[in-house]
């Protein structure tokens, strides 16, 4: 049976207790996942922040999750860290001009915005296009948002 893969888009807080661990290493060796460095951080005897790209079946890439997240490190998923104001947003499409994944694109029936999540990589960069200032987004070195 061949299943499909999926990719997810993470960021991983390591704390001092478990920064100098090898779990990315022992997380892939366990398991049928590929990943890929999109930003990272590390503050020595402090912190380590990575955003990752995790591509693999969705039950590994669940148990991977379950792993790392068994030997310390806080898990987030990306998508999470992109809040859009409904209220505010009037669909001018200027945050699509800047998304250089195609997370955001226009339905051209709906002409709505429409965010693919699995796509975003989480720069920002919609935020910053915004006129309206209905996108937020959590950076790598900010909390994630209240819903």
């Amino acid at each position: 049976m061949n299943k499909s893969r999926v990719s997810k888009n993470v960021l991983l807080i390591f704390k001092k207790e478990v920064m100098y661990n090898p779990v990315i290493f022992q997380t892939i060796k366990r398991y049928d996942i590929q990943f890929n460095i999109l930003e990272a951080k590390i503050l020595p005897k402090q912190e380590g922040r990575l955003i990752l790209q995790l591509e693999g079946e969705q039950d590994e890439l669940d148990r991977a999750v379950d792993y790392m997240e068994s030997e310390g490190v806080k898990v987030e998923v990306l998508t999470d860290r992109v809040k859009r104001d409904e209220e505010k947003c009037v669909h001018c499409g200027a945050c699509t001009a800047v998304c250089k994944t195609g997370a955001l694109s226009i339905d051209h029936v709906s002409m709505q915005v429409m965010f693919n999540p699995e796509l975003c990589v989480v720069c920002g960069q919609c935020q910053v296009a915004c006129p309206v200032k209905a996108v937020v987004v959590a950076g790598i070195d900010m909390d994630v948002l209240a819903a």
